[in-house]
């Protein structure tokens, strides 16, 4: 995860949350924030702005931590702890909590659809079965080791004024059901009936009943309604009014409705948990007819990746063992580069390891950088062998072999050293810097410092001595051939 310098709160609570509720709740999570003497300033927001393009429930915060300057932050402070501390600092109860940063959330929420970096979508058509599904998922998903948080969306809580036209009724007053549900709309919701002009403004006259008249049950039955004879009626005597349970929100896609169960990650790599969240689901949630379960998240973009990395990676080790081969004019040497090359990538590894980084395309990227070089240490001293083993005579003897092999590679090692040495020079700042971006760029600078630790003693070591047997064979098939003949 990047660091942005800032980071977003953004929890999400169950629905039925009224706005009094969410004001005090988000006022509350804000002290419990600020608490922490990293925090700069908090800055929080409950519901939808006015705006079409943000369409949050009053149920979901969104509150933006800025944080102070990092020389002034307590010693030891990273911004991993710091969203550990800040987790523990806030707990309140039926909150889950979501630590993301701010830019990333925008671009992963218009990319993947979710907020949190895994959501399993649930899908069918009965809302009771998915909302029921998605609740055991959310059960199971808190069992998965990593997973910090889990919460589905709830698809009841919703409370509705369901007015129900009697047609009896109605037609015993000569009314039709387009003339109430006129007059409902007209009366309860409101009718544009003209504009107001001001300079380039333009602001809708509304016309609809006082609020003391509509809210409440009783008031809206009592509303007076007139029929076509003149005669005055009230709504509650030609329809039912009540209030009914119904979702908060209705979600569809591909034609079909879906809920979310949100799930946030800390301490484990996305592509592990989704591999031991499904496995659980699998065993655990018996998925009824007609229900799908899929997953989205960050996760996808380094499924996205591994699948290019396939084809990559088997594409360039290709093209580097056709372009040695152009080189060498022997396939024996080639190969013997190329066999060198996992010895190489065996420090890189373990850097990764002791670091505590899990894989991913920036550790790919620089797996791949060092392969790069690891080949081109192979095959500079594979150059000084081939021009030490000339120098001593069209067919040397096996003694003349190890000793221009000996030569070669020993002309090798001060060269060798200042390359690694300018290139850990270089990489080593990057690995250890702080700042934006610093997360990305030390993952792929990691596999190339811990190559450059293992490769220049895989090349010395490993090619020399590969290089003298391949070169040994060839004189003592001709050493015993004459004895052969001799005795036959």
């Amino acid at each position: 995860m990047m660091d942005e310098g800032d980071l977003l709160y953004m929890p999400s609570a169950l629905p039925g949350l009224s706005p009094a509720k969410a004001a005090e709740l988000l006022q509350q999570t804000d002290r419990m924030i600020k608490s922490v003497p990293e925090v700069e300033s908090v800055f929080g927001k409950a519901g939808r702005a006015e705006t079409a393009t943000d369409p949050a429930p009053l149920e979901m915060f969104e509150t933006t931590i800025q944080f102070k300057p990092r020389d002034q932050w307590r010693p030891g402070m990273t911004p991993e702890r710091l969203v550990e501390e800040l987790d523990a600092a806030v707990q309140v109860p039926g909150l889950a909590n979501v630590w993301v940063p701010p830019i990333r959330n925008r671009i992963d929420m218009l990319a993947t659809g979710v907020k949190s970096p895994i959501g399993v979508k649930v899908s069918g058509a009965d809302l009771a079965e998915l909302d029921r599904v998605a609740q055991q998922v959310e059960t199971v998903a808190k069992t998965v080791p990593g997973v910090s948080s889990a919460l589905a969306e709830r698809l009841t809580g919703g409370r509705y004024v369901d007015i129900d036209i009697d047609r009896g009724q109605a037609a015993r007053y000569a009314l039709n059901i387009a003339d109430v549900q006129a007059i409902v709309a007209g009366a309860i919701g409101g009718e544009v009936i003209g504009q107001v002009i001001e300079g380039r403004a333009r602001y809708p006259i509304n016309l609809r009943y006082p609020r003391e008249l509509r809210d409440s049950l009783e008031g809206l039955r009592a509303l007076p309604i007139v029929t076509p004879g003149g005669q005055q009626v009230t709504l509650g005597t030609v329809a039912r009014v009540e209030i009914a349970d119904g979702p908060p929100m209705l979600k569809t896609e591909n034609g079909r409705l879906s809920t979310w169960v949100y799930v946030d990650v800390r301490g484990r790599d996305l592509a592990s948990v989704v591999g031991d969240l499904d496995g659980a689901v699998r065993q655990q949630v018996t998925l009824p007819a007609g229900v799908s379960i899929a997953y989205a998240g960050q996760f996808e973009y380094l499924q996205r990746a591994t699948e290019r990395l396939k084809l990559v990676v088997p594409v360039t080790l290709l093209t580097i063992f056709v372009l040695l081969y152009l080189i060498f004019r022997r396939f024996d040497e080639a190969a013997l580069i190329m066999a060198t090359l996992p010895f190489a990538l065996t420090g890189g590894i373990w850097l990764l390891y002791l670091m505590g980084f899990n894989q991913s395309v920036a550790t790919g990227v620089g797996f791949i950088a060092l392969a790069g070089v690891s080949a081109e240490f192979g095959v500079v001293m594979l150059i000084y062998l081939k021009h030490a083993l000339e120098a001593g005579g069209p067919d040397p003897s096996p003694a003349t072999v190890e000793a221009a092999v000996r030569e070669g590679a020993l002309l090798r090692v001060r060269p060798k050293a200042m390359t690694v040495a300018v290139i850990l020079a270089g990489l080593f700042p990057i690995l250890i810097g702080h700042g934006a971006g610093s997360e990305i760029m030390s993952r792929i600078a990691a596999p190339m410092i811990g190559g450059m630790l293992t490769a220049p003693l895989l090349s010395m070591l490993v090619i020399p001595a590969g290089f003298l047997l391949l070169r040994r064979r060839p004189h003592r098939a001709t050493s015993i051939r004459p004895d052969l003949r001799r005795r036959s």
